[in-house]
């Protein structure tokens, strides 16, 4: 990923957009009533969703700003239980929105695997393979250092027993990964249930990797 700061959304327009992307991940199943989070950065700190915010019905007022020095600067919410994890993700200057999610299919690999092995090419734009990070209590600062930790060399990561959380360099890539995450941890599990999942080896994901490069592959380009 590239620095996101050229591109950071002011403070009013990020918390209307914080909440749309909650409202279109309760749509599309991957929250269930408050549990998940979702924030961007903007200047100064993060846009972060509320602590107990409703993500079916989450409104700008469930956005509160909270600055790089943990304090909060704008609404009178208080901001996310999982605040210091989504600090250690923007640990990367190159991360520009984090989510997190109590997606199902995530939860159970969780339950079955120590990790999302790579089975699918698309994978690569996650990092290949995926950690799941042993169980921390939510709001942990165990769990926010293993999650830092694991999204230090990937865009995604899967908390046992929990959920997902992945990164993106705005809010539209940290979704598009988090939908991309849950697909993949669909198609393993039933794989799975059919057999032992055949991966893609460290060779072949270099090929595909190769090929991305040359073909200027998942970007529209004139002919």
């Amino acid at each position: 990923m590239t620095d996101a700061g050229a591109t950071r959304p002011d403070a009013a327009a990020a918390r209307l957009h914080v909440a749309a992307v909650c409202r279109a991940l309760a749509a599309d199943g991957l929250v269930k009533g408050t549990a998940g989070n979702v924030s961007v950065r903007v200047d100064g700190g993060i846009a972060i969703t509320a602590t107990g915010v409703v993500f079916a019905d989450a409104v700008a007022d469930d956005v509160v700003i909270v600055g790089d020095d943990r304090r909060l600067r704008h609404g009178i919410l208080a901001p996310s239980t999982e605040l210091d994890l989504h600090f250690a993700a923007y640990a990367d200057d190159a991360v520009g929105a984090v989510v997190h999610t109590h997606a199902p299919a995530a939860v159970a690999v969780s339950l079955v695997s120590d990790r999302l092995p790579c089975v699918h090419y698309q994978q690569l734009t996650l990092g290949g393979e995926i950690e799941v990070v042993p169980f921390s209590v939510f709001g942990s600062r165990a769990l926010a250092d293993a999650t830092g930790d694991a999204l230090s060399s990937a865009n995604a990561v899967i908390l046992a027993h929990h959920g997902a959380v992945t990164t993106g360099r705005d809010l539209a890539e940290a979704v598009a990964h988090t939908t991309l995450l849950e697909w993949a941890c669909d198609i393993y599990l039933r794989a799975r249930a059919a057999g032992e999942p055949a991966e893609l080896s460290p060779a072949q994901q270099a090929d595909v990797i190769a090929a991305a490069v040359a073909t200027g592959y998942g970007y529209k380009h004139e002919v």
